[in-house]
């Protein structure tokens, strides 16, 4: 094999090699969740995708852009409320890109800029607030947080669909002052509704005494039932209580054959 026909094979690989080379370079493939963003020496080309597109070698440049929800931690901050209460309060963010050429082109890291303005809006919100409204309104917090921070992320091509306070934490002081006020509140509602059973049960007795005294058998029918409850126990003295009126009655009865003698 002559050295002419060697070289001539290894620039033919050469050549070939570089080919292939080139054709991989150019076929670009990006997932279903995803989108190619091209620059195209420097210039915004577009975005391109799912699937498989070619682009220019050496010329043309790809960022990939995920499109998929993502899960946002917003740390615990240390906030202040209007209330001058000291409470650490963390939460969720849940975002998308909805624009992947201003994700990339209007922000270094729309990632870490939206993480940044999640905490400083999160703090803002809460200093806004009292803290009887943060634990008791929280969605309408939740609500206003989202609304914030999707208005500063819009121009990035990010959309923030929800903002969810995680917890609150509150100072052991405030803890016992809102146990004490807590068991003050069950206490209070325990008296008013023993008061109003006692009131209740007091106009009762005043009713069954006030058809007592209108309908004189009733107290005899009275009596009757409290001997069948007493009867249930076998072991007990049973008094049985003599109305009056009967026993008037008799007296008139054994008196009358006395007058009919005389």
């Amino acid at each position: 094999m002559s050295p002419i026909f060697t070289t001539s094979v290894c620039v033919f690989g050469g050549v070939i090699l570089f080919i292939v080379v080139i054709a991989l370079s150019a076929i670009k493939i990006v997932q279903e969740y995803e989108r190619g963003v091209i620059f195209r020496l420097g210039r915004l080309v577009g975005a391109k995708g799912p699937g498989l597109f070619l682009i220019v070698p050496f010329i043309d440049r790809m960022v990939k852009v995920e499109l998929r929800v993502v899960t946002l931690d917003i740390p615990s901050q240390s906030c202040i409320t209007r209330d001058n209460v000291t409470v650490k309060v963390d939460a969720v963010a849940y975002f998308r890109v909805i624009d992947p050429c201003n994700s990339i082109v209007q922000v270094e890291d729309f990632r870490r800029a939206t993480w940044q303005i999640a905490q400083t809006s999160l703090r803002n919100v809460i200093g806004q607030s009292e803290l009887d409204e943060l634990l008791a309104h929280r969605e309408k917090i939740n609500v206003q947080l989202q609304h914030i921070i999707d208005e500063q992320t819009e121009p990035w091509g990010v959309k923030v669909s929800i903002v969810e306070i995680k917890d609150v934490g509150l100072p052991d002081s405030m803890q016992r002052a809102m146990a004490r006020q807590a068991e003050a509140e069950r206490e209070k509602r325990s008296k008013i509704i023993h008061a109003e059973g006692e009131f209740q049960a007091a106009q009762s007795l005043t009713q069954a005494a006030e058809t007592m005294a209108r309908i004189p058998t009733a107290i005899q029918l009275r009596y009757l039932q409290t001997l069948t409850e007493i009867a249930v126990e076998k072991n007990s003295t049973i008094i049985f209580p003599m109305p009056i009126d009967l026993l008037s009655d008799i007296v008139g009865l054994l008196k009358k054959p006395e007058t009919g003698e005389k």
